[in-house]
Formats: structure tokens, sequence, C-alpha cells
């Protein structure tokens, strides 16, 4: 008797198990060998495209990355190279769509083929909205939505000829969620995970996927580099700190390895930290609530001063109040991660 009560029981357990085992099986067949493939990695000199292009170039594959600036190309090819990459590295400034074109070109021209676009270039400007004008929203326009559009048509023809294609998309936690003092970015981010999503459902049927990746603060060393707009130095401060937080930012290699497995499993739509998935639920579940609390931020944040509507390099913002403790990490990040800090 006790013998039948259990029989559905082990037949479930016996389904359930084949069921794991079969979708495992599946898995592997449709995993994306990443070893061979050709890769562009624009603003892959340094920050966080540096970092991707380390872990795609230890996955086997082969780089060409490019950026505005000769010297950091340069001491980013040496680096991949001395760990055993095959990569070139070309001026390419990817918001003037004639250069992008002859980069896809050429890559091809190069290796044969081009397998992966991952678009992460960008440009961060920090202040009050009332320091914004129409300039910060077209560069941020132009970097985040422009250009890997440009990338992506100029890509199209090689993926529909190969019948695989993949593309990345570095967007942010800002482009699902707005934060104060920086409106012209998240805008644009705003764009391009509009952009990506619909782009993926179109160029699935071609085997053409697209990877929309929304990270929040990294620990790249990239705050120098923002545009710095109002209190100058308090708003460089705020921003040099928050990104070296461990508590709200990320470490880069996580964020890197996230995409790597977002590839190798065809995971369109990774998660790539507890803060984003936090931010889309608060978003969902209780939006005035999480805009009373970023009105509440927003109060805290530097106020604007005389000669507040002049842009500023974060570099150029520093001051005693971005020397502490915790924004000193940064400093360490950018050495890291050719960020110019020397």
């Amino acid at each position: 008797m006790e013998t039948n009560r259990r029989k559905p029981l082990l037949l479930a357990l016996a389904g359930l198990g084949l069921l794991v085992g079969v979708r495992m099986i599946m898995a592997a067949r449709n995993r994306y060998d990443l070893h061979g493939r050709v890769a562009i990695v624009t603003g892959g000199a340094r920050g966080l495209g540096l970092v991707i292009a380390r872990h795609l170039a230890a996955n086997g594959v082969k780089l060409v990355i490019c950026a505005r600036s000769q010297d950091q190309l340069d001491s980013a090819q040496r680096e991949l190279s001395a760990m055993g990459a095959e990569v070139v590295a070309w001026v390419c400034d990817v918001t003037d769509k004639s250069q992008v074109v002859r980069l896809v070109d050429k890559t091809v021209a190069h290796y044969g083929k081009v397998d992966i676009v991952v678009n992460n270039a960008g440009t961060i400007q920090v202040g009050p909205m009332n320091t914004m004008t129409e300039v910060e929203y077209e560069d941020a326009m132009n970097i985040h939505f422009w250009a890997p559009l440009y990338t992506t048509l100029a890509s199209l023809p090689y993926f529909r000829a190969q019948r695989q294609g993949r593309i990345v998309n570095i967007s942010s936690i800002g482009g699902k969620r707005a934060v104060p003092h920086m409106l012209p970015y998240c805008a644009s981010k705003f764009a391009l995970v509009g952009l990506s999503e619909g782009l993926s459902n179109e160029l699935r049927k071609d085997n053409i996927l697209v990877f929309t990746i929304a990270p929040g603060l990294m620990r790249t060393g990239s705050p120098r580099n923002i545009t710095v707009k109002g209190n100058h130095e308090k708003e460089y401060a705020w921003f040099k700190t928050a990104a070296a937080l461990p508590l709200i930012s990320e470490e880069p290699a996580h964020v890197a390895e996230k995409i790597i497995d977002a590839l190798e499993t065809n995971t369109t739509h990774p998660s790539i930290s507890g803060l984003e998935r936090f931010g889309s639920f608060m978003k969902e579940a209780a939006p005035e609530r999480m805009d009373f609390i970023l009105s509440r931020i927003n109060r805290l944040l530097p106020k604007d001063k005389e000669n507040g509507h002049l842009s500023k390099k974060g570099y150029e913002a520093e001051s005693a109040l971005s020397a502490n403790k915790i924004a000193r990490g940064a400093d360490v990040d950018a050495r890291l991660n050719n960020e110019g800090y020397r």
C-alpha cells in the first residue's frame, strides 16, 4: 500500500529530473561559443570598455577597439596584446557615421568577419537641470543613441550575410529610472533602451540578438572624465564619492562577467545588480514613492552658483571635497583602467 502511494511521487520526480536534464542539454547545445569570434568595442580604450575587452580577450575573442584618443588606444592595445589578445586599435569618432562605416568595413577586411558589436562609448554630464543647455542633450544623444544606431546599421549587412550577429548596448540604470542632476545622460540612455529593445524584437528572426545592459555606477575611475556644471567642486565630489562607494557602485569586472555570461547563454536582458532589480521593482510597484524619494535626494544635491553654466571636466573640479578617503578609491580605479590618471 505504501509503495503504491509513493509511485506517483517517484514518477513526478523522475519526470521533473528528465525535464531539467533536457533543458540543460538544450542550453549547452544553444550556447554561443565566443572563441574565435570578432568583436568591435567602442570606447574600448578605457573604463568599462577596456574591462569588457579584457574579458572578451580572455575568452578567445579577436578585438577591434576604438576611441578618439590615440594615446589611450596605444596604451590599451599594449596591455591587451601583453595578455595574449589579438587586437587592433583604430581612432574613430562614433558620432560620425562615415567614420563608423569605415570602422566596420575595416574590421571585416582585417579579420574576414564581425560577430559582435559592443556599443559602450559614452559621456556623463553632472549638474542641475537649469545649467544644462541643448548642447549637453545633443552630445548625449549623439553618443548614446546615434552612435549605436550607426554601428548597428553598418554591421547589419555583414550579420545578415553570416546569418548571425550580436549587438551589446551598454545602457544604464539611469536609462530605466531618471536620477537628479544627470538629465541629459538619463534621457539619452532611455532612448538607447528603446532602440535596443525595439531592435531586439525585429532582428531576432535573423539570428541577430540585441542585448540591453543596464549597470549602475561602476568603479572604473571614470569620474575624472565626466563633464561638470553648476557648483563644480561639490557636484564632482558627490559623484566621484558615489562612484567609488561599494554599497551603491559595481566592480566593472563583475559587470563584464555578466555580459560574457549573457552572450554565451543568449540572455538579452541580464540582471546586472541588486540595485538595478530594486529600481525596476520600485518603478513598477511604487512609482510615486520613487519619485518622492528622488525629489528628496535632489534637494540634498548642490545648488547652482555663479558661472555654473560653464563646463569643466571632472579632473578640473578636484578639490578637498573630492579628496576624501572613499573618493580616493576612484583615483586607484582610474590608474587600473587607463582613465588618464597618473
